[in-house]
């Protein structure tokens, strides 16, 4: 027994000793039950809504200053017109327009009910079934208090309009999410283990002191992954279209740019997950609790990004798949030109230029 537990002890140290095992022990499992418990939610919070007042009297001031001082919804701004609403919408600013009719204070005092339009971005049908609910309780809410002070009751009915997706359908989600999550995943992974197998083998000095430069040895084991992708990509949109009945309300041609821009994203990224790793082993771990987790909790694709805390909403900018899945159902959804997601091409653009870079510069220091 003496001779056990000193092996047992032994063991001990040797874990203890071992960052990578005391991170994986204690360090994994904090950090996913905080991502999964503050970032997995079907709430919302902070979602930017739109204001159309064509009444401006006191009755809509009140129902508005309520609805601003709920934590759910923030009135990003009043607009003055209903030809606005597809603008913001396409610019992704807002995810709901409240609108008041002209003469709602009136239809309230003649008619004693008064009518309110609610309109979603339906791209997600979650989010815009939970905004339409939410809206309708803080409504409801306020004529509980004002039907308590007022005889006769007052009776205010919602006409809810959807946007993009008016029948509501999932699949004009998930299939930019899955796209998103596959192209992501099989083109990071895939480099950073096709590359990592050459050194974990040996043979990538061999590729390296032959007659090609390191730059044309890596793009030449990343170009085959850039044409298979590429394929993937096609394959999904045009299961989406036939299958599912997926639209693409933009341009093809804009759609197939963007696709190859974040497979070009995600290949850079895998490169430079090669070159901070040894084995093929390592590899696949970071790119697989590196990549999987946060592509799709932190991207939007399954979780509304408002509702996180702010930690996680800062955290989710750095990950390219929530660029990405924006561009990708502007185009699909909305029509969108590049006018309207210049902003987040230019993010992506910035990424890969990053990651090319960095990993370029880990290859010069490892060749010397």
């Amino acid at each position: 027994m003496k001779r056990f537990i000193g092996f047992v002890t032994k063991e001990f140290y040797h874990i203890f000793r071992d960052k990578r095992s005391m991170f994986i022990l204690f360090g994994m499992p904090i950090a996913q039950i905080m991502l999964f418990g503050f970032a997995i939610t079907n709430e919302i919070n902070n979602v930017n809504i739109a204001i159309l007042d064509q009444s401006k009297d006191n009755e809509t001031h009140k129902i508005i200053n309520k609805i601003s001082a709920s934590p759910y919804f923030h009135i990003e701004q009043e607009i003055n017109s209903e030809a606005q609403i597809e603008s913001i919408f396409k610019k992704g600013k807002v995810k709901a327009v409240l609108v008041f009719q002209n003469n709602f204070i009136k239809d309230l005092q003649t008619k004693k009910q008064a009518k309110v339009q609610i309109i979603t971005d339906a791209t997600d049908p979650n989010i815009a079934n939970t905004i339409t609910n939410y809206i309708n309780a803080i409504l409801q809410n306020y004529l509980l208090e004002n039907n308590a002070i007022n005889q006769p009751n007052y009776q205010i009915q919602t006409q809810t309009q959807l946007y993009y997706n008016p029948e509501l359908k999932s699949v004009f989600t998930f299939v930019p999410g899955v796209m998103t999550v596959i192209l992501m995943l099989v083109s990071a992974m895939m480099t950073s283990i096709s590359i990592t197998r050459e050194k974990e083998l040996g043979t990538m000095e061999i590729l390296l002191v032959s007659p090609l430069n390191p730059l044309q040895v890596i793009l030449g084991k990343v170009f085959p992954y850039i044409f298979l992708s590429v394929i993937n990509a096609i394959v999904i949109v045009t299961l989406g279209v036939f299958v599912f009945g997926m639209p693409v309300q933009g341009s093809l041609f804009l759609l197939a740019l963007e696709s190859i821009l974040f497979i070009i994203t995600a290949l850079s990224l895998g490169i430079l997950i090669s070159t901070v790793s040894n084995s093929q082993q390592t590899a696949m771990m970071l790119s697989l609790m590196g990549l999987m987790l946060p592509v799709i909790i932190l991207s939007g694709f399954i979780f509304p990004i408002s509702s996180m805390p702010l930690p996680l909403q800062i955290i989710s900018n750095i990950i390219p798949a929530k660029w990405f899945i924006i561009i990708i159902k502007a185009i699909m959804l909305k029509g969108a030109t590049i006018q309207i997601i210049w902003k987040e091409t230019l993010i992506l653009i910035g990424m890969t230029l990053f990651f090319i870079g960095l990993s370029i510069k880990k290859y010069k220091i490892r060749l010397e």
